[in-house]
């Protein structure tokens, strides 16, 4: 209610009591620096400046210049510099005088509807402008200055007004800096300067001078009185604190029904409160009843401790035995596992002695093969000319029994024919058996032919296999090395020829917006190595992540799937990866791998982005897998006792993958996608595709060998055949003889000669046969004896290695036996250590049991050290005790349900007395506070009285000394009570029965009335600056120069303020003086819209 008293401050000012107006005071500084810039000495014959020599200047909220752009009518106004007193803008109409009026009202927080000359802001902007502009300038100086550490010796402000009319402020220091954009600072500077743009004291625009002044209402004339001296709006604030007064003193009469009806209730309560005088006694025996029972509990609880503390003691104690027994295994358990370390060295060590002899193994097999080859082929000759010799000599006794046979027949008589034919009979027998035993070795040499062509075939198979892989590995190693040399100016093209193309393909897809986010890839192109080294190892840890690509979601992966279907047409196309992208890297702090020697993956890689980065971490787990150079250490760290906590793995630098129990060799021995080098890789393939095409031609060489030697075995197995033929053709004619010789009597004699001749010839081919298979023969011994002692060496390595692979297999069995043995040990250990964590698991509960119990006493101590703080024992045990205590509960709730809860009765009493206090208190607060209102409100009215009384009678004394200096006499009757102010002239001296109203008087009279009348108002009133807008429009010369010597008089007398005229008379005949300013505006140029600017002028 107070708030409603308070008064601003420029009412304060306006309404204050004094027999002087109040005269702002130039400090001493300034008034040094104007006569520093010889602004006195300037002065010092100026008629007007020396009637008022003696007064001081202060300039703090006049208006320093002023200027108009787009407003109302006028393209460009101003600037406009004020002088500090007296200032006229004078100018034709449509120049602009009323303009820079209207501005000025605007500006500084005046509506539309003040200034007569629109009814909403947006009327102000100029047509076909988005806006208009208006900038003033005030003084900041002297003692009223407004902030001055702020804004300096002046304050700039800048108005906006737009088409829509809505109005923007910016307040600048003198510098020119912004201070404050808030209408609410623009208020506190016109607060502090007193400035009343709305009041017609200080802004006097023609429309206001016509409808107060020259209005024939003497209401109206008292309105324009009150409003001037702010009398009215004293009046409405004591008006809205009455109103608010009397509501307050209705609600005060509303609130003394309440405090009665109160009042009664509390009695009513104080009634049921006293009455409950009877359960006290009982409530006194349930209090110490209570009381022994909380001890009661205490002592129940403290029984029930002692069995759990003694278990708990004896389960200490056999700890220790549980401890001893996980340390005795924890000792095997060490004992085996360094067992199976030094089995584990030593099966390396043999491991890698075999894998030494592989490489001579290899050598050797090879040179046995090589050198029987020829071995073959001498065996193949010999057994050629062995069975060409037996074929001669079989011959040869063919035809000597043939020739003895004829002699025989010739020389006996028929008796010895037949003889002879008997012996002939029995030679062909023994001929045919020769020849039976000769196609069955012949049989045995097809067979051997046979094997010789299908071992060499297979032979010849398998190196073209080979030879066809080689091809492939050259192949291969060819589009490596086309794609290395190409990524010596393109890097990616090391992770495929196609690969630009697509990054091409998604980067314009990227920009026609089809991913919501870009795809990333190929991951292997976006990491790179710290160390050039572990090239091999990274490679072989990533696979096929390096070149596969990650995207956001599975709409972004069906347009990359697009891309690569159009990229790659045909052929192994890269992986996609989907998982939503993150700004930032996974924290693997809890799951790495942190060893101070060898560090992870994630550690040796140096990747840019975090989605990349994510992407391997998700897929690979590359925080959790160890790089370590050499591949002994990486046994003996990731196969030993405590291998690295969170290390699943470890990668070496050949590229072989290490587990806690196993590990792979690698499967290349160079890295193709994150070699450094590139010289180094392109000649590293150009040699590797060297040493293969070497050997893929000795692989020809010794296809061509096999080639050869599948010929020479076919055409012998063709020569057996046909030889097997004749053979038993052969047979076949010697059977037939056999038989005909059964069927024929008589021989027949023939000629010896031929079959003698035929004999030589077979004895001189068996001689030569003998001489080649001689030959034949000591060949065939050169190459077994180097055929002998290369397949002796290699199998004395043979006998060697399967000696160590012997070895090997022991240790392998040691080596499993230990295993055993570790598993063993590990199992007791495990045991015990399941049964010691049982038993500290079981200690714990046990604790806990306790830990809950000894809580539960200690609770139940200090409830019962609450309700009772002295201990009480007692016999009797708690649930005899709460059995008695529920029986005096039923009691006292049976003599509670018929007076009432005596907690509920007492806690209804109490806040009934409190409501009733509190309900008095505030109505003795508030009748308190009316009193005082009412005092205060009294004194105020009275001052206001005064105070309308003391500014009615200086109005009137101001008047008629106005008048009278034109020999005029007037009378201004104020009645306060009607409301109501009658003005009388009389243009000349006279009597009072003389004076007429001013309606009566001549239009210059009547104007020069006025002029006196808002005289007499400027000195009852306080303002930095006034303004009047054409005040000498009706007066005649005479009239017009009297009221201006007035108003230089009165502006020369009250230098503290500025004076702004504005009218259509040139001023020629103006009195020279400094502090009096022209500002004459050009005459407007009608259909012209060329900007208009204000003509600064001084007489």
């Amino acid at each position: 209610m107070q708030g409603y008293l308070n008064m601003s401050k420029r009412k304060s000012k306006s309404s204050s009591v004094s027999d002087k107006p109040h005269k702002r005071v130039r400090p001493v500084d300034e008034e040094e620096e104007e006569a520093a810039n010889g602004y006195d000495s300037d002065q010092a014959d100026d008629p007007l400046i020396k009637q008022h020599a003696g007064e001081v200047a202060s300039d703090a909220g006049i208006v320093a210049s002023i200027t108009l752009k787009n407003f109302m009518c006028h393209s460009n106004l101003g600037p406009f510099n004020f002088g500090p007193n007296v200032n006229f803008v004078v100018g034709n109409n449509g120049s602009g005088k009323s303009a820079i009026l209207t501005a000025l009202i605007v500006a500084l927080g005046g509506n539309a509807m003040a200034t007569n000359r629109g009814s909403s802001l947006k009327g102000f902007v100029k047509e076909g402008e988005s806006s208009a502009d208006v900038s003033i300038t005030l003084h900041n100086k002297g003692r009223d200055a407004y902030k001055a550490e702020v804004y300096g010796s002046a304050i700039i402000l800048d108005l906006r007004i737009t088409r829509e009319g809505l109005r923007t402020y910016k307040l600048r220091s003198k510098s020119g800096q912004l201070v404050s954009s808030r209408k609410e600072e623009l208020l506190c500077i016109l607060d502090n300067f007193n400035i009343q743009v709305n009041n017609p004291v200080s802004v006097l625009t023609q429309e206001m001078s016509k409808h107060f002044l020259h209005s024939k209402g003497e209401g109206d004339k008292y309105k324009f009185f009150m409003k001037a001296t702010q009398l009215e709006q004293m009046r409405e604030d004591f008006i809205y604190i009455k109103t608010m007064k009397n509501a307050t003193e209705d609600k005060v009469c509303q609130h003394g029904e309440c405090v009665k009806d109160l009042k009664q209730k509390y009695l009513d309560k104080e009634d049921r409160y006293k009455s409950l005088a009877s359960l006290d006694d009982m409530d006194t025996k349930l209090e110490e009843l209570q009381k022994l029972m909380a001890w009661a509990l205490v002592a129940e609880l403290e029984k029930e401790s002692e069995p759990v503390k003694e278990n708990l003691r004896s389960a200490r104690e056999a700890t220790k035995k549980y401890d001893e027994k996980v340390e005795e295994w924890k000792n095997k358990v060490e004992e085996a596992e360094n067992k199976q370390k030094q089995v584990q060295e030593q099966l390396e060590a043999i491991t890698q002695q075999l894998l030494d002899f592989q490489p001579k193994s290899a050598e050797l097999k090879a040179e046995v093969q090589r050198k029987n080859t020829p071995v073959k082929t001498s065996e193949v000759t010999v057994h050629r000319c062995r069975a060409n010799l037996r074929d001669l000599e079989k011959d040869k006794n063919q035809l000597s029994s043939r020739i003895n046979d004829l002699k025989l027949s010739i020389s006996q008589t028929t008796g010895v024919e037949s003889q002879a034919r008997t012996d002939r009979m029995e030679q062909i027998e023994t001929e045919l058996e020769n020849l039976r035993h000769q196609i069955s070795t012949l049989g045995q040499q097809t067979d051997q032919y046979q094997h010789a062509c299908s071992r060499a075939k297979e032979e010849q198979g398998k190196m073209r296999r080979e030879h066809d892989i080689l091809q492939r590995s050259i192949e291969a190693n060819r589009r490596n090395l086309q794609t290395v040399e190409g990524s010596r100016s393109n890097r990616l093209r090391r992770f495929g020829e196609h690969m630009p193309a697509l990054l091409n393909a998604i980067q314009e897809a990227e920009k026609r917006g089809h991913f919501r986010q870009r795809p990333r890839g190929p991951l292997g192109y976006l990491i790179s190595l710290k160390d050039p080294e572990l090239a091999l190892a990274v490679e072989v840890c990533l696979k096929g992540q390096m070149q596969a690509f990650t995207c956001d979601n599975h709409e972004d992966e069906k347009v990359l799937q697009g891309l690569m279907t159009r990229v790659f047409p045909h052929g192994r196309r890269p992986g996609i990866i989907t998982s939503g992208f993150l700004p930032h890297v996974h924290d693997t702090r809890k799951r790495a791998v942190n060893h101070p020697e060898y560090p992870s993956v994630l550690q040796a890689l140096e990747i840019e982005d975090p989605v990349v980065a994510n992407c391997l971490i998700d897929q690979r787990g590359i925080e959790s897998i160890l790089l370590i150079k050499n591949k002994s250490d990486a046994r003996r760290l990731m196969q030993g006792n405590n291998p690295p906590q969170n290390c699943n793995q470890a990668f070496t630098i050949e590229g072989d993958q290490i587990y806690n129990n196993r590990s792979y060799t690698a499967e290349q021995s160079r890295a193709n996608l994150l070699s450094g080098d590139v010289e180094e890789e392109i000649r590293h393939l150009q040699r590797e595709m060297e040493n293969q095409r070497g050997l893929a031609s000795r692989l020809q060489q010794q296809m061509k060998r096999l080639d050869e030697d599948v010929k020479q075995n076919e055409g012998l197995l063709q020569r057996t055949h046909r030889e097997q033929k004749t053979t038993k053709d052969r047979a076949t004619k010697l059977q037939l003889e056999l038989t005909d010789l059964n069927n024929v009597e008589e021989p027949q004699s023939e000629d010896l000669s031929p079959l003698e001749e035929e004999l030589q010839e077979i004895v001189a081919k068996i001689a030569s046969k003998c001489a080649e298979c001689e030959e034949a023969r000591a060949q065939m011994a050169q190459h077994k004896a180097s055929y002998d002692r290369a397949d002796q060496e290699y199998m004395q390595l043979k006998e060697q290695i399967s000696m160590v692979a012997e070895e090997a297999d022991s240790k392998k069995d040691e080596l499993s036996k230990t295993d055993q043995e570790v598993m063993k040990c590990k199992h007791h250990k495990k045991h015990y250590d399941t049964k010691r964590t049982a038993h500290l698991s079981s200690i714990q509960t046990l604790e806990t049991s306790l830990a809950s119990k000894e809580q539960e006493l200690q609770t139940s101590v200090a409830k019962a050290t609450e309700i009772c703080p002295e201990r009480l024992e007692s016999r009797r045990t708690a649930k005899s005790l709460d059995t008695e205590i529920s029986r005096l509960k039923v009691k006292i709730a049976t003599q509670q349900e018929q007076q009432g809860d005596r907690e509920e009765v007492v806690r209804q009493y109490h806040e009934a007395l409190e409501a009733y206090r509190s309900m008095a208190q505030q109505m003795k607060n508030l009748n308190g506070f009316i009193r005082r209102l009412n005092g205060i409100m009294n004194q105020r009215q009275q001052v206001y009285a005064d105070l309308r009384r003391f500014l009615s009678a200086r109005c009137k004394y101001y008047f008629d000394n106005m008048l009278s200096q034109r020999g005029y006499t007037g009378k201004m009757t104020f009645d306060h009570k009607k409301e109501m102010l009658s003005i009388s002239v009389h243009p000349g001296p006279g009597n009072q029965a003389d004076l007429s109203d001013m309606r009566s008087l001549s239009g210059g009279e009547r104007s020069f009335s006025t002029v006196c009348f808002v005289l007499s108002l400027w000195s009852i009133t306080e303002a930095p600056f006034r303004c009047l807008d054409e005040f000498d429009v009706y007066m005649d010369m005479v009239n017009r120069r009297i009221s201006m010597d007035m108003m230089l008089k009165v502006a020369a007398g009250q230098r503290y303020r500025q004076f702004i005229f504005l009218t259509p008379q040139s001023m020629g005949s103006l009195p020279e003086s400094k502090i009096i300013r022209i500002l004459r505006l050009k005459d407007p140029e009608r259909g012209i819209t060329n900007r208009e600017r204000g003509q600064e002028e001084d007489p």
